[in-house]
């Protein structure tokens, strides 16, 4: 396993041009293209399924939070979404020549190792204008296979934005290392519903902390029961919950 650099030593000044350019940008044809490209790969070898992507608001400011266990995290994400969506990544990926992709991608820096409030800045600039942030709850990439602990970043994020969350579970990428051994995993991701904190313009990081582990209590329920019960099962509940809800909302008020 390739070691992890844990801090990165270039200085802050260094990413500024790619904050300004997600603050004042939004991703261009660039996003566009790679999606393109990389979706046939992600159903074909992956066969990639997307559960209630219906729970993410069709506009306005959102939060999704996923586990994390692989790289491509962020393109299952963002397959099955219709919204553009920007990534918060580590800032060793901000490297020529990929760096090009991801600045006009839609991807922006979170400087590693350091307090970084510039992403945090970025975050609510890209909230601000009604677009969408992953922000990943575990702050990294699990290298176990199982699911890490919540950092206090997301639930900072949610409380001093006010903007909904959607927890979101992607089950089969801890395996998605294999693919040298040309193991591809079934992939699936399960966007929960909506989660909206009350506001509070100056968390402290207890607060941010109870936050991000209330969302991801969501993220766990949901990755645990698509490893558990596998995705058919979720699949045929998902759609016996919708049609529930369809039918409750046909149902006539009755006025006792």
């Amino acid at each position: 396993m390739k070691a992890q650099v844990y801090k990165d030593p270039r200085p802050a000044e260094h990413f500024a041009r790619f904050h300004t350019r997600t603050r004042t940008r939004r991703p261009d044809w660039v996003y566009e293209l790679v999606r393109l490209l990389l979706t046939p790969y992600l159903l074909f070898f992956y066969r990639a399924r997307c559960i209630d992507s219906g729970n993410l608001p069709a506009e306005g400011p959102v939060i999704i939070a996923p586990n994390h266990f692989s790289f491509l995290d962020h393109f299952f994400v963002a397959v099955y979404l219709r919204r553009k969506v920007h990534f918060m990544a580590k800032s060793q990926m901000f490297k020529p020549p990929l760096q090009f992709i991801y600045t006009h991608g839609g991807v922006f820096p979170v400087r590693r190792g350091h307090s970084d409030e510039e992403a945090f800045k970025t975050a609510h600039a890209v909230l601000a204008r009604g677009d969408v942030v992953v922000m990943y709850a575990e702050a990294g990439r699990s290298r176990s296979g199982e699911l890490g602990k919540p950092r206090h970043g997301l639930g900072r994020l949610a409380l001093e934005s006010g903007a909904p969350i959607v927890p979101t579970a992607i089950a089969g990428t801890e395996r998605a290392r294999n693919w040298k051994r040309l193991q591809f995993p079934k992939v699936t991701v399960q966007f929960g519903e909506p989660i909206r904190f009350e506001q509070v313009p100056e968390p402290t990081r207890d607060q941010a902390q109870v936050a991000s582990e209330v969302v991801f209590e969501r993220v766990r329920s949901m990755h645990g029961r698509l490893c558990k019960e596998g995705r058919r099962s979720v699949v045929k509940a998902a759609r016996a919950a919708r049609r529930a809800a369809e039918g409750a909302a046909r149902r006539p008020v009755r006025l006792d």
